[in-house]
Order: structure tokens, then C-alpha cells, then sequence
């Protein structure tokens, strides 16, 4: 973000320091230890109250004044809300979408795409077993004999139950990142239009383009933190967690060059590409995250977190738009 250069090299930089940001924010992963579910659903809720504040605060607001501002809504900007309200729409549908693609194609976890296994058949019958003895612990030395059918179907019932509780969260996860991700499409291309866009009117300036990067690089610590603490919340070694965190934020250098190479065609459609961007993580936080932060008894501890990261989001965007 150093003033004189071009504006695409501006945009560049400009990103490239959100998207740093969003990989220092993944990186407190390091001082989380062990697979703690409790954990696990409070940083869920963390992740829904961060998601909420930002849909609103970073993302439909911007967007109502974006359109209001064009004459295409209206000479006072009545009707900004529809495409707030079709980019909203479209978003959700997105996610909807993908939801069903990957329940399709039975991807429940990108190691599916790798390395296809197959499932035994439930109606197959178990292979038979030596009769089993263990211990009673209410019978002291005396012992009692299990039946190897009876034992093995209990096991591999669990062993089913645990791997659908398993690829059910990979799903919700894969959907938290891929909201997340969209989420910053627009916001690149916001800090893109701003490089761009200097001199082309009277506010728009070097400087207000800095502070808007600057501003949207601090919200995006708290998002990076939205993903990688889930990841590692559930088991996941802090490598991946954090890979996983800053990866969401890699679109933004992206997103950034192109709205300052293409700042005239991309302004007309910021309204859109910012209400989408809303639609998609409203959907997620309410069909998947809530739902699943709330599933192990643990309600309360999330909802608190919920508060917790809408008002830390909040105070962010507030303060620094």
C-alpha cells in the first residue's frame, strides 16, 4: 500500500495485507491443545456471531448505499433493496446448492475425493468370531461369556454412528469455509475498486482507499480465528487448522487486482457480488453452525460465544468504517 505505484500493484498489496491478517487470526490455532468439543461449539458460536455482524456491518449496509448511491434504483435510491435483495437470495440458493452437490457425490470429506473406500454392506453378514470372555466387574474373578455376534454388531454400529457424526461435521465445516471464502470475494474487489477508483471523484483518494484495506485486514483477524479454531476444536493438528484458516483468505489478492484492472464494469455489480456474499453466510450460520454448536449439550456456552464474536465483529467494522 505504498502511494505512487499502479493502481492494480496498489491493490495487490493492499490485499495481500488482508489476507495476511486473515492467516494471523488462523494462527491462534497454536495455543489451542487436545480435542475439545466444549471448545468446539463455543468457537462454532463464535464463528455464527462473527459471520452475522459481518453479513450486516461489512456486506448489506455497504451494499444498500452502493446501489442507493446508483441512479439505476431510484433518484433517492427507493428501490436499493432489490439487488441487495437478489444477491442476497442467490447466495443462500449458492450454498443450498453446493450443500446438495456434495451430499450427492457423497463428498463428506475432501479425503472422499482422494481415496474411495468401500462401505462394508450392512446386510452382509459379520464374519464369525471365537466366543469372547471378559471380566464382570460386579462379580469379581468370576467370568462371563459374551456372545461374539451380539459384541461385533454393537461395535460396528458405533463404529457407523461415528463415522456419519464425522462426515457430518466435515460437511458443515467445508460450508463454513466456503462461506467464509465467498464472503471475501467481494471484499477484495472493494479494496480492489478503491486503488482503482482514485481520482475519479473527490473522495476517492489514496488515503481512504488505505484506510478501507486497513479496515477490512483487522476484520478479518476475527474470521481467520472463525475457522481455524472448529478445525482444530475437532481434532484437527494446528497445520492443517491454520492452512485451512488462511485459505480462505487467499481469494482476497485475487479479487483485489481484478476490481482495480476492471473498476468501471465491477462497480455496477459490487451490490450484488456484496449481498451474495450476506445470502451465503446467513445461510450457513442458520442451517448449519447454530444447529451444530448446539447438538452436544453445549447451547449455552455457544450462544454466549455467538454474543461474544457479533460484538467483537461489530465494534470492528463500526470503528474502523
Amino acid at each position: 500500500m505504498l502511494e505512487g505505484y499502479s493502481p492494480v500493484t496498489q491493490a495487490l498489496l493492499g490485499t495481500l495485507f488482508t489476507w495476511g491478517l486473515t492467516a494471523l487470526g488462523a494462527a491462534t490455532a497454536i495455543f489451542l491443545r487436545g480435542n475439545q468439543r466444549k471448545f468446539m461449539d463455543i468457537s462454532l458460536g463464535f464463528a455464527a456471531g462473527v459471520m452475522l455482524a459481518a453479513s450486516y456491518w461489512s456486506l448489506l449496509e455497504p451494499a444498500l448505499e452502493m446501489a442507493a448511491g446508483l441512479a439505476t434504483y431510484g433518484e433517492n435510491g427507493q428501490w436499493a433493496f432489490v439487488p441487495v435483495s437478489v444477491g442476497f437470495f442467490l447466495g443462500a440458493a449458492f450454498v443450498f446448492g453446493a450443500d446438495l452437490v456434495m451430499s450427492s457425490i457423497g463428498v463428506g470429506s475432501p479425503l472422499d475425493l482422494i481415496d474411495k473406500k468401500v462401505e462394508p454392506d450392512s446386510e452382509s453378514p459379520l464374519p464369525e468370531q471365537e466366543p469372547q470372555f471378559q471380566m464382570n466387574g460386579e462379580s469379581g474373578l468370576r467370568l462371563r461369556r459374551v456372545g461374539a455376534g451380539s459384541e461385533v454388531v454393537s461395535i460396528g454400529e458405533q463404529e457407523r454412528e461415528d463415522e456419519i457424526k464425522k462426515r457430518s461435521s466435515w460437511r458443515r465445516i467445508m460450508l463454513l469455509i466456503v462461506a467464509v471464502t465467498v464472503h471475501n470475494i467481494p471484499e477484495g474487489l472493494a479494496v480492489g475498486v478503491g486503488f482503482g477508483a482514485i481520482g475519479r471523484t473527490k473522495s476517492a483518494t489514496f488515503e481512504s482507499a488505505r484506510n478501507l484495506a486497513l479496515g477490512i485486514g483487522i476484520q478479518n483477524f476475527p474470521e481467520g480465528i472463525a475457522v481455524s479454531l472448529p478445525l482444530k476444536a475437532a481434532g484437527f493438528s494446528t497445520a492443517k487448522a491454520i492452512w485451512y484458516g488462511q485459505l480462505s483468505g487467499l481469494v482476497e489478492p485475487i479479487a483485489g487486482v481484478l476490481g482495480a484492472a476492471l473498476v468501471s464494469f465491477i462497480v455496477p455489480l459490487l451490490p450484488y457480488a456484496l449481498a451474495f456474499a450476506a445470502g451465503a453466510m446467513v445461510y450457513v450460520v442458520v442451517d448449519d453452525i447454530i444447529p451444530e454448536a448446539q447438538s452436544e449439550g453445549n447451547g449455552k456456552a455457544a450462544s454466549w460465544g455467538a454474543i461474544v464474536g457479533f460484538i467483537v465483529m461489530m465494534s470492528l467494522d463500526v470503528a474502523l468504517g
